[in-house]
């Protein structure tokens, strides 16, 4: 028998659910920990609605997709370049999606900074390395590293993109918690309002440190219509599954994900250096906008 177990918050009463049939797999909180074989996941909905147990993740068919379980990196079977001299460790994860579908040149742009709305409370993102384990002080104590960092690329990709003729904005609510992941000011309703419209929607993130990352990497959005510029991006930075953790609340708004990799190492002291910050930071966002640049050349072809 498996267990599951749910606890809606705000309200007076857990259920214990006792089923042999279904167990949704595991869908880590943002800094992707795990405490042993015992995973803690919100299901992608809600920030703080749903949180839940669950001792055991085959795969099953929920709501008409399948989900399986992903293997731990050292499980992985396909080997994708497992490092970057820039961004570090690159997800080893197998993945066999590929982007076809060509996008047009003027396809709109929305760049968002991952967890730019959800300071505060459980989705704040990893707090890196440094201050995790060796006591750095945060870069800003009203927002996570990896916060601080995102807004950092976000900016610098918009600039350099527009230098280069794209069709590129970004998107920041002004407030950093919004308590409900479906209020429209959060960057999962506007950029999944934007991907409904025909645009193009990248959620810019670091990966978690240590065991509890995977490392650079596309995370694709729920959607048959896999483009020239998930192919182009996945092809810069590695490529995660198609229902990586079982499917993120962006991918299911249509929101592509990029880690740029893990926060750690010699990219977070790259990132630290008050010497190497900007050239680090130009040179990450630089990578970004060249890799959509030759996904938009399909177009030409």
């Amino acid at each position: 028998m498996r267990f599951l177990f749910t606890y809606i918050k705000g309200t007076s009463f857990a259920l214990l659910v006792l089923r042999s049939l279904l167990c949704l797999p595991s869908m880590a909180i943002s800094q992707n920990e795990h405490f042993g074989e015992l995973k803690y996941f919100t299901y992608g909905f809600s920030r703080l609605d749903c949180k839940t147990f669950c001792f055991s993740h085959p795969s099953k068919k929920i709501s008409g997709l399948l989900i399986s379980q992903n293997p731990k990196p050292s499980d992985a079977k396909l080997k994708i370049q497992s490092n970057d001299s820039l961004t570090g460790t690159r997800v080893r994860l197998p993945t066999y999606w590929t982007g076809k579908q060509v996008v047009p040149k003027s396809v709109p742009i929305l760049i968002l900074a991952g967890h730019s709305d959800s300071q505060g409370i459980m989705g704040a993102g990893t707090s890196g390395e440094s201050v995790a384990l060796k006591g750095a002080a945060p870069m800003d104590s009203n927002m996570s590293d990896e916060l601080f960092w995102n807004i950092k690329i976000r900016d610098s990709v918009v600039k350099l993109g527009r230098k280069k003729g794209l069709n590129i904005n970004s998107y920041d609510a002004g407030v950093r918690q919004i308590i409900d992941g479906n209020d429209p000011r959060t960057n999962w309703s506007v950029g999944h309002r934007h991907s409904q419209q025909g645009g193009y929607a990248l959620e810019i993130h670091f990966d978690a440190y240590g065991k509890y990352g995977f490392g650079s990497g596309l995370i694709p959005a729920f959607t048959r219509k896999l483009n020239t510029l998930d192919e182009s991006l996945a092809k810069s930075f590695g490529r995660y599954p198609l229902f990586f953790r079982g499917g993120l609340g962006a991918a299911r708004r249509g929101i592509r994900i990029l880690e740029i990799g893990k926060l750690e190492g010699n990219l977070e002291a790259n990132l630290r250096d008050s010497r190497l910050r900007e050239k680090t930071v130009q040179t990450i966002a630089l990578r970004i906008v060249n890799a959509i640049h030759e996904g938009l050349l399909a177009d030409e072809k």
